[in-house]
């Protein structure tokens, strides 16, 4: 028993990219994509086993836990679940990604094909495609650990080292669905347009204020001096009148 149960326990390889799509190094704020392979080998070529937990009450199927994570800061990046257990799904999901990441590079479709079929390949090998995103941080240097563990076996574990180099942000805009910069420039154009527009409208009613006080001052000065022209013949005819009479 003893030997059936070695031979039943996996070995894991694990490889890591990290990267953003369609550009050149990675930028703090910027979407960064990880793709991860984990292989497993076993001693009697199997790559589904049930492990060896003859006092569980049912039959436990093993499950990997991949983790990107900062040992320094005690932070987790990314974390996915691994299974080896349906292989078909695995095939499925792998092919689903690498076309998504093929058409993502504008790829042609003779490169994805062969990718897509590069995957299959590695899925069937024992080998399982772990893909996820995650936005990257302030600018600097992190060194980062990528985990492998097991829910089922101990000394089973994999870890693997993984340097990632943030970049001040420079590129215009952004990616991958993040807030705009553009933004509150365009709020601010609209309230420069709203202002422009009050101060027009103060404009016109100004104008038109000073229009109508020009008016009443003009009718202030001809008042008087109609009333004095009317005033004046009244007195004219008044002295007529007496050297007549």
């Amino acid at each position: 028993d003893t030997e059936v149960v070695l031979e039943m326990m996996p070995s894991l390889t694990v490889e890591v990219t990290c990267g953003t799509e369609g550009e050149e190094g990675i930028q703090e704020g910027d979407i960064v994509t990880v793709q991860a392979w984990v292989t497993l080998k076993r001693g009697n070529g199997l790559i589904s086993a049930l492990p060896h937990a003859p006092y569980f009450p049912f039959h436990k199927e093993e499950n990997f836990w991949f983790l990107l994570a900062d040992s320094v800061s005690n932070n987790v990046w990314f974390s996915n679940k691994v299974s080896f257990m349906d292989e078909a799904a695995a095939i499925t999901a792998a092919s689903k990604a690498i076309e998504e990441l093929m058409e993502g590079s504008r790829a042609s479709a003779k490169d994805t094909t062969a990718a897509v079929r590069e995957a299959v390949e590695k899925v069937r090998g024992g080998a399982r495609l772990v893909m996820g995103k995650f936005q990257a941080p302030a600018e600097g240097s992190y060194n980062l650990t990528c985990y492998c563990l097991c829910d089922s076996w101990i000394g089973c574990d994999r870890k693997t080292n993984l340097k990632a180099k943030i970049l001040k942000r420079t590129r215009a805009g952004t990616r991958g669905g993040l807030v705009p910069d553009e933004g509150p420039l365009a709020e601010d154009g609209v309230e420069e347009e709203e202002e422009n527009e009050e101060e027009e409208y103060d404009d016109d009613y100004e104008s038109e204020y000073s229009e109508d006080e020009e008016e009443e001052k003009d009718t202030k000065k001809k008042g008087p001096a109609a009333n004095g022209i009317v005033h004046k013949k009244e007195s004219d005819s008044e002295v007529s009148g007496s050297d007549e009479e």
